[in-house]
């Protein structure tokens, strides 16, 4: 319910703050042309592009890039920090926190509209959330907290079932978000992503249960934080971890930048021609696109009654792969909505990977894992951003679909990484096998 809450908050205000500061900052400049129209790249190609939505255009950009970075450099420290602490005072303060900071940042947003202040405040807001820890903190937490609680045996499972959470509530922000902005303005919905987070700090206050067993008083403020994220890679408990936890944080860091990537360029690439999407088509796009969370994880629980996690990954990675080739491809409706068929199982490598990690490093260690992949998983969203949407301006006049083909190359290498690791692990077990003294007969 936690994670749920706070994704539903977080997943609201993403869109409509882009969108506020596009109107916002448009009507400064004295720019009322709307991208409602749902035509944007369909019209009037031959009157030439308008400088002055453009100019709105490059604005919002930047305003978005410096929130973003702010949000994440900001939280980089501090979920360093709060992640491993979790470890010795559990996991409940390490939640409290991020999800009031979220409701903070929600408040101060509303504060911007009701008073029509600097849009500067929009990052004074983000900053002010990110030393909290912000949503990647959450995200720690909630990981952390299912690996304290589950078996070696059950735990890709269990945190299937979080991504899966992960999905709905970003189905649930982004299609009702969309539809209640065209309805009522900006902030009723403010108003519910304001609710949904004080809800998910009242319930992290109140209702969640504890995970960590042993529970010792420790020092917020110290550098031995940090140092237990250094250590986690460069002086683990076994040696042979330090290579599969670099290798499998390499993979996961390809995946989700993939999978980023693709997701800011679905609607861009949808607007534009061939395809010319209305509102009503978009919002049903992206709705096929949450869906895979689902899909995948009822696919994952089927295919790991015959399959290693490791294969089950494998699949996923062909199902993403397949779907981006398709949707690269793709000029008409009924082909674009076949790719995103394709990507069913698109969402089942992340949580192999989430797990696989959990297991090499001791039950004391969980907090400073998962900070460590939340502040990867920060760090990806920020190079999906910056790579895929300078690639789709720069590959428009030879391929518009060129982002999605790059997205699946980049997979390709994920997957033949995981093999890799697979095959050497197997490899290994046999040796050992072979060269274990045997009884005699």
């Amino acid at each position: 319910p936690l994670l749920f809450l706070a994704t539903v908050s977080v997943g609201l205000q993403g869109p409509l703050a882009t969108q506020y500061l596009w109107d916002r900052l448009g009507a400064e400049r004295g720019y009322h042309g709307h991208n409602d129209s749902g035509t944007a790249g369909c019209g009037n190609s031959s009157a030439g592009p308008d400088p002055l939505r453009q100019e709105v255009e490059a604005l919002v950009s930047h305003w978005n890039l410096y929130i973003n970075l702010g949000g994440f450099f900001a939280s980089l420290f501090s979920v360093t920090l709060l992640g491993p602490w979790s470890d010795s005072v559990g996991r409940r303060p390490a939640l409290i926190l991020p999800a009031a900071g979220i409701a903070l940042q929600t408040a101060i947003y509303l504060l911007v509209m009701y008073l029509e202040l600097h849009v500067a405040f929009f990052l004074l807001g983000r900053l002010l959330s990110g030393l909290t820890g912000d949503y990647n903190l959450v995200l720690a937490g909630c990981f952390a907290s299912v690996a304290d609680t589950s078996d070696r045996h059950t735990r890709t499972f269990r945190v299937a079932i979080l991504e899966a959470c992960l999905g709905t509530a970003g189905m649930l922000a982004s299609i009702g978000g969309g539809q209640w902005r065209k309805a009522q303005g900006y902030i009723n919905p403010f108003w519910l992503a304001f609710a949904s987070s004080l809800a998910a700090t009242l319930y992290a206050a109140f209702c969640l249960r504890e995970s960590v067993k042993q529970r010792r008083p420790a020092r917020l403020f110290t550098l031995s934080h940090y140092k237990a994220v250094y250590r986690l890679y460069m002086a683990p408990e076994h040696p042979s971890s330090r290579w599969k936890l670099a290798l499998y944080s390499l993979a996961f860091f390809l995946i989700v930048t993939a999978h980023f990537g693709a997701k800011d360029l679905y609607v861009l690439y949808e607007l534009g021609f061939p395809l010319c999407w209305t509102p009503d088509l978009i919002g049903y796009g992206s709705a096929a696109s949450y869906l895979a969370y689902l899909s995948s994880l009822a696919g994952l629980r089927l295919l790991q009654l015959c399959l290693e996690d490791t294969w089950v990954a494998e699949i996923g990675l062909i199902s993403n792969i397949a779907g981006l080739v398709v949707i690269s491809l793709a000029a008409t409706t009924p082909l674009m909505f076949t790719g995103y068929g394709i990507l069913f199982l698109s969402m089942a490598a992340t949580p192999v990977i989430r797990s696989k990690l959990s297991k090499l490093v001791s039950e004391t260690e969980q907090g400073a894992l998962f900070a460590s992949i939340a502040c990867v998983q920060g760090l990806c969203s920020l190079v999906a951003t910056g790579v895929f949407n300078s690639l789709y301006p720069a590959t428009l006049h030879f391929m518009r679909g060129f982002p999605f083909l790059f997205g699946a190359i980049i997979l390709l290498i994920a997957a033949a990484l995981i093999g890799w690791i697979e095959i050497w692990d197997s490899k290994r077990d046999y040796n050992a096998f072979q060269d274990a003294p045997r009884a005699p007969a």
